[in-house]
């Protein structure tokens, strides 16, 4: 689960507290107004060490390469991954993108302290294709896909929420396109557009370089928005 994530980052944001200061707000970005909520840059990841760890582990470890014969965990369990990403790479970008998100969905919803006996753990895409997963290595895995289908970093966000409908924590995709923000989510077999979900609260969004905070619109941290 990433409630207590969650928790740290809306604790930051109120430790620091908002003013109106639209000069803070980001300009020019692809997810501006994303679920109708400002997003604020802040300075490295290193308020992310879950996030740090899945990008060096899926360098190290999600690679095609595996011998096929073992009964356990190796990395032949990618190889149909790949096979699948290589099948899709031809087709427009909405229809990889809607492929990507039915295919990571068909996998088993399988929360961390029963995987790996913690409260929350952020999977590999070779550790989800092997055992399941919550929310977040949803997200990272439909991440990392788009990323092997070679789109750029900065069309892409992993977003934790607050889900209102359910009361809880949630993660999902965001990628830009040049129609609109369309959602990946385990929890739906569509790619919608950010507008028309209602019921989502963005706390932050993070890609490989960066991290946001997302504000209602006209707040800003008194700080300048730049670091917490």
């Amino acid at each position: 689960m990433i409630k207590r994530l969650c928790l740290i980052i809306v604790s930051c944001a109120v430790f620091f507290s908002f003013s109106w200061s639209p000069a803070n707000a980001i300009g020019g970005d692809a997810f501006t107004g994303l679920f109708g909520y400002q997003a604020m840059e802040q300075n490295g990841l290193t308020h992310l060490p879950q996030w740090l760890s899945v990008l060096e582990r899926h360098v190290l470890e999600d690679l095609p390469e595996g011998d096929c014969s073992e009964g356990f965990l190796t990395k032949c369990h990618l190889q149909k991954w790949f096979a699948f990403l290589e099948s899709i790479r031809g087709l427009s970008r909405e229809e990889q993108i809607f492929q990507v998100n039915r295919y990571v969905n068909k996998k088993e919803y399988v929360i961390d302290l029963n995987n790996y006996g913690k409260e929350d753990y952020w999977a590999i895409a070779k550790e989800f294709l092997y055992n399941g997963g919550d929310c977040e290595d949803y997200a990272i895995t439909k991440f990392f896909s788009l990323k092997w289908l070679g789109y750029p970093p900065e069309e892409l966000r992993i977003v934790i929420l607050q889900d209102t409908n359910l009361r809880t924590p949630h993660a999902v995709l965001a990628v830009a396109t040049s129609r609109d923000t369309l959602i990946l989510d385990n929890q739906s077999g569509e790619t919608l557009p950010h507008r028309r979900i209602v019921h989502y609260i963005p706390l932050f969004s993070l890609n490989e370089t960066a991290w946001w905070l997302h504000l209602p619109p006209g707040m800003s941290l008194r700080n300048g928005g730049k670091t917490l």
